[in-house]
């Protein structure tokens, strides 16, 4: 009998997913682990790759949201009766309901899903035939799709082309091509009306918006401010850098310094369970990085036994992946602390919304130059801002201040973290 290919939970966090092409059409033979549709997930856009062999029968949502479990496609023999197949299964189970496809294919080339040319388009500088996940890597990544041979349906470039490329040398200069470039949206005209651009909402989005708030809405946030010393950190991370091949950042040092001071306070290693806390004996860190989409927080897993250089490493490396949507959920689960830092971008100070499941995240702001009393006199210090959030119903006060107490003097005395 014909199998139903439902929409599967591709993160821990999907509630929905929303199909962005398909790269089989209905009436098209598939194999066992052949990729056949892109989808975005709250996280990333990933690949749906097909666990039954067949023809494919029927696709139910072309393109757009559906709900865990709903049904996107059926898969099974060539004339097989899809609509019996969906009506044994039940329904729909929370698919959109699509207007039907006309019954069993003829034995003659299949019909495409939407309108398209007759014959197949080479890619030339006018057309290139990419999936969207492809083009995004590409954009990325600062290729010129025209220098990539695809290995889809007619020529056309998936993500694996684009990731072979990458791998490749380089064998000529890319050229500019002015005639793909993004033209800015013009002002609209003196008469008169709205000048504004809409976007649909990712599914990135669409989670953050909905973790965030009910994070800060049912987690009573308190705020725990300290400036910090960081004229031995900025030494002793240039003594660090003349020597060592891995660079160290200051994001390194704090990640280290929270580390160690979460293993001295335990009480903010914790998770809020409704019925229990949960105090975690792993310390386990997300780091926020910035994408275009909102943010993505990997895991740096046992940050407290791996050195500056591992943590410098794995943040890199975590960072590149996420600028291209290429993160793996279970790099991004199991956090019991996060830290934000916007240091980068001049911030001085700023409060951060706990991440679920932890109860606390740390809000790190940019080092400032400015005058400071030292012994009586006036002199020119170098100071940093952090901010513990908290969430109330884990972590008091006393508990949050002194695993500031301890980070502070772990930084500004940052020898600690070498013995």
């Amino acid at each position: 009998m014909a199998e139903i290919i439902r929409m599967p939970r591709m993160s821990d966090t999907m509630e929905e997913g929303n199909i962005v092409s398909w790269l089989k059409n209905e009436g098209e033979k598939v194999q066992i682990g052949e990729t056949i549709a892109e989808v975005e997930t709250d996280k990333a856009t990933m690949e749906l790759d097909s666990y039954v062999e067949g023809v494919i029968l029927h696709i139910a949502v072309k393109e757009g949201p559906i709900a865990i479990n709903g049904v996107i496609a059926v898969i099974g023999k060539e004339g097989e009766d899809w609509k019996a197949a969906l009506e044994a299964s039940g329904g729909s189970n929370g698919a959109p309901k699509t207007q039907e496809t006309p019954a069993a294919p003829q034995p003659v080339e299949p019909t495409p899903v939407a309108a398209a040319p007759a014959q197949p388009e080479p890619n030339t500088e006018d057309r290139i035939k990419a999936s969207p996940l492809a083009r995004n890597i590409a954009q990325e990544s600062g290729i010129d799709l025209r220098q990539v041979k695809g290995s889809g349906d007619s020529g056309r470039i998936i993500k694996r082309d684009v990731e072979a490329f990458l791998g490749a040398p380089a064998t000529t200069e890319q050229p500019v091509d002015d005639t793909h470039a993004v033209i800015p949206f013009a002002p609209m005209s003196s008469s008169g009306g709205d000048n504004y651009e809409e976007k649909p909402i990712s599914q990135m989005r669409k989670t953050i918006a909905r973790r965030l708030s009910q994070s800060k809405f049912t987690a009573p946030h308190f705020y725990l401010t300290v400036e910090i010393d960081m004229e031995k950190a900025i030494s002793i991370r240039k003594q660090i850098n003349e020597v060592s091949p891995v660079k160290i950042s200051f994001n390194d040092l704090v990640i280290k310094a929270a580390a160690a001071s979460l293993r001295q306070h335990p009480a903010v290693n914790a998770s809020w369970l409704e019925d229990r806390i949960r105090y975690n004996r792993d310390i386990n860190i997300g780091v926020a990085v910035a994408v275009e989409d909102g943010l993505l927080v990997p895991v740096i897993r046992h940050a407290d036994i791996k050195t500056l250089s591992q943590v410098n490493q794995e943040v890199k490396t975590y960072a590149e992946k996420a600028k291209v949507r290429k993160l793996q959920p279970e790099e991004m689960q199991g956090n019991t602390f996060t830290i934000s830092n916007l240091g980068m971008f001049g911030i001085e100070e700023f409060t951060g919304i706990i991440n679920p499941p932890d109860a606390c995240i740390l809000a790190v702001g940019t080092i400032v130059e400015k005058p400071v009393v030292k012994n009586g006199e006036i002199v020119i210090g170098q100071r940093m801002k952090v901010t513990l959030s908290c969430d109330h119903r884990v972590v008091d006060g006393a508990s949050g201040a002194r695993f500031l107490e301890t980070m502070k003097g772990i930084l500004e005395d940052p020898i600690r973290l070498m013995v």
